[in-house]
C-alpha cells in the first residue's frame, strides 16, 4: 500500500526506514518488515493494532530510532503486507515469532510495545519459545485479552445484550469507510480518541484507519469479537508495563487492570486522564518514554546473562 496515504510531513509522516525485508511466516504469509535505526543499538519491536500500519508508530520510530534499533512490521493483510486466508491469534504469534527470528541475533533480546491487536498479538505469542527467548521487557498499549466486544463502550447505553449486539455490528461491519472527510474524522474521533485529540493527531490515525482494505477489517474484527487470550496474559513471563486512556472506548481501564491482576511480573498501569484508545499516537512522548524506560532497565539483558 502506498505510503501517499498516509501524512506526508510532521510527527506522524512515516520516516524511511534504513532496511527493509519481506519475512515469511509459518504458513507462507509474507510480513513487510521495517528497521530505524543503526544495527548495533538495543532493539525495540513494535507491533500495531487492528486496521493500522507501521505508519502508527511513527511518532516513536522517529524519537527513538537516533539511539535504538526500531523494528517495525505490518500485520498480515494491512499496510505493505499482503492478505492471508489465515486470521486467528496463532497467525498473529506466528508472524511475531518469525520477525523476532529474521531481525534478532539468536538470544537477543528486545523491548517488545504492542497496540491493541498488536497487544494481543504479544498475549498469543507469549507461551512460544522464540518469544520468550527474545522478549526482554513488553510495553501493552490499549490492549486487553477477552471480552473485547462486551465491555466496548463505543455504543453510548449501558452494559447488556444490546450493547454487545450493536458494538459488534458496528465493529464488524462490511461498509467501505470511505474517503477522509470531515465527518469520517468526526466518527474515528468518538470511537477511538480523546475528546482533546488535536486534529493533526485525528488526521494522522484516519488517514491510517482509512487505508486498511476492507475485507481486511472486516476479517479481523471476527478474531477480535471471539478474542479469548486470558491464559496468554498468565504466561506472559517478560516484566510488562500497562498503558491505556481514560476515554478508551474500544479496550477501556477495565481491561488494563484485568490485564495486571493477572500478569505474571507486572510493572503497573498508567491510566491517561482524557487520552482515548489512540495511546501512542495521542500520548507520543509517553509511550516512547515509557519505552525508553523499559529499555533501561532490561534491554540490555542477553539469554545467558
Amino acid at each position: 500500500m502506498s505510503r501517499l496515504t498516509h501524512v506526508a510531513s510532521g510527527p506522524y509522516a512515516p520516516p524511511a526506514p534504513a532496511r527493509e525485508l519481506t519475512v515469511v511466516s509459518a504458513d507462507g504469509a509474507r510480513l513487510h518488515v521495517e528497521v530505524h535505526g543503526a544495527d548495533d543499538a538495543p532493539a525495540v519491536l513494535l507491533a500495531h493494532g487492528w486496521t493500522c500500519s507501521t505508519a502508527f508508530w511513527a511518532a516513536q520510530i522517529r524519537e527513538l530510532a537516533a539511539d535504538h534499533r526500531v523494528i517495525a512490521y505490518d500485520q498480515r493483510g494491512h499496510g505493505r503486507s499482503p492478505a492471508s486466508p489465515a486470521c486467528g491469534t496463532e497467525a498473529l504469534a506466528d508472524d511475531l515469532e518469525a520477525v523476532m527470528a529474521a531481525t534478532l541475533a539468536p538470544g537477543e533480546k528486545a523491548v517488545v510495545a504492542g497496540h491493541s491487536m498488536g497487544g494481543m498479538t504479544v498475549l498469543a505469542a507469549s507461551a512460544r519459545p522464540g518469544f520468550r527467548e527474545h522478549a526482554a521487557a513488553v510495553l501493552l498499549c490499549s490492549t486487553g485479552s477477552s471480552r473485547l466486544v462486551a465491555e466496548s463502550r463505543v455504543v453510548p447505553i449501558r452494559a447488556g445484550r444490546l450493547r454487545t449486539l450493536l458494538t459488534k455490528r458496528i465493529l464488524g461491519s462490511r461498509a467501505p469507510l470511505g474517503p477522509v472527510t470531515p465527518p469520517a474524522r468526526r466518527i474515528l474521533k468518538y470511537a477511538t480518541m480523546g475528546p482533546g485529540s488535536a486534529p493533526h493527531m485525528v488526521e494522522a490515525c484516519a488517514r491510517i484507519v482509512h487505508a486498511c482494505p476492507r475485507k481486511v477489517r472486516y476479517a479481523w474484527s471476527q478474531v477480535l469479537d471471539l478474542l479469548d487470550l486470558d491464559h496468554g496474559v498468565r504466561e506472559l513471563r517478560a516484566p510488562t508495563a500497562v498503558v491505556v486512556g481514560t476515554a478508551d472506548r474500544m479496550t477501556p481501564p477495565v481491561h488494563a487492570r484485568s490485564l495486571a491482576a493477572a500478569l505474571p511480573v507486572c510493572l503497573g498501569v498508567t491510566e491517561l486522564p482524557g487520552l482515548g484508545h489512540m495511546t501512542p499516537v495521542e500520548a507520543p512522548e509517553l509511550v516512547s518514554g515509557k519505552i525508553r524506560e523499559l529499555v533501561t532497565a532490561y534491554g540490555q539483558v542477553k539469554e545467558g546473562a
